[in-house]
């Protein structure tokens, strides 16, 4: 297997999710450090516009959004497994309740507390004013620490609820997708501030024994080497499901664009689509051709 390459930055919580797993598995990677805001010139080669953290990429194809990228790790690195025989579906759900309902208030925690005019200045503001939709105001954030603590404490009780009868990590005695999911808000508040943490003593424990997994074989390349390694490379192989409700067929052009945040359509030509990934081809002068995967929930697929 092609070297696992991890575009990503220290401070990503979403990236902390997948560097846990990385651990988890103790697997071999490198790392391309990229900037957390934009522009990021050694990254739209890659992805075509899509600017989320992290970007994971094995020879010719690229990973975007976490969801995905735990899957495909999971498929090259199966042992051992982020998804626990027979509660597949169960370890997969809670994983997207919390990216969707837990990250966000988490995140509201830690930035109304964050010092940004003198830690980010206003190119920060900008950026996350673009990539979010809405004017980044901090003063805003500021005024919804209460809310955003109080909710972020309600809905860690829920999974503090899961490890109620003792048990170590959230679907029992070994760390799974979940678990990786939940560490990345967890993590993010830890890194900043105590509260409403304070108030979660076992989910401080649970935290300090995921963090004891690490993050794995670590070794550090430079943007331009990634770069030269997806043009040596060519793209796995990929199909498209003939019967798929969506009626897209292969050799289509589409876009695909996150239905949240970032929303930066990317353009090429479709190559694969399953229940969980839909897959385009798109070249780029720097890296020729390349495969672009992006998940199936939480993306829209606009025939062109």
């Amino acid at each position: 297997m092609a070297d696992i390459i991890l575009h990503h930055y220290a401070a990503s919580p979403f990236a902390e999710k997948v560097r846990i797993a990385l651990g988890l598995k103790q697997a071999a990677w490198k790392s391309v450090d990229i900037p957390n805001v934009m522009p990021k010139p050694d990254l739209m080669p890659l992805t075509g516009g899509y600017r989320k953290t992290p970007v994971m990429q094995i020879g010719a194809d690229i990973y975007c959004d976490t969801q995905l990228i735990m899957l495909e790790l999971d498929r090259r690195l199966p042992t051992p497994g982020l998804l626990p025989k027979g509660r597949e579906g169960e370890a997969r759900a809670i994983t997207m309740w919390i990216d969707r309902n837990i990250f966000g208030p988490a995140v509201g925690v830690v930035m109304s507390q964050i010092p940004i005019e003198g830690r980010f200045g206003e190119t920060f503001k900008k950026d996350r004013s673009e990539f979010s939709g809405r004017n980044f105001d901090p003063e805003r954030l500021r005024a919804a620490l209460p809310v955003m603590r109080d909710q972020t404490y309600a809905l860690l009780s829920l999974a503090r609820a899961m490890l109620s009868d003792g048990r170590k990590f959230l679907l029992g005695a070994e760390p799974c997708l979940a678990d990786c999911a939940l560490y990345n808000p967890v993590w993010f508040i830890q890194s900043e501030t105590a509260a409403p943490l304070d108030r979660t003593p076992d989910i401080v424990a649970w935290s300090q024994r995921m963090k004891t997994l690490g993050s794995g074989k670590r070794s550090d390349i430079k943007a331009g080497d990634a770069l030269d390694i997806a043009k040596a490379a060519n793209p796995g192989a990929t199909t498209v499901d003939a019967g798929d409700p969506s009626g897209l067929k292969a050799g289509q052009k589409v876009n695909v664009t996150p239905d949240d945040t970032g929303r930066v359509p990317v353009e090429g030509v479709l190559v694969g689509l399953t229940p969980d990934r839909v897959s385009i081809q798109r070249s780029d002068p720097r890296v020729g051709d390349v495969v672009v995967h992006f998940p199936r929930a939480g993306f829209v697929v606009v025939p062109l």
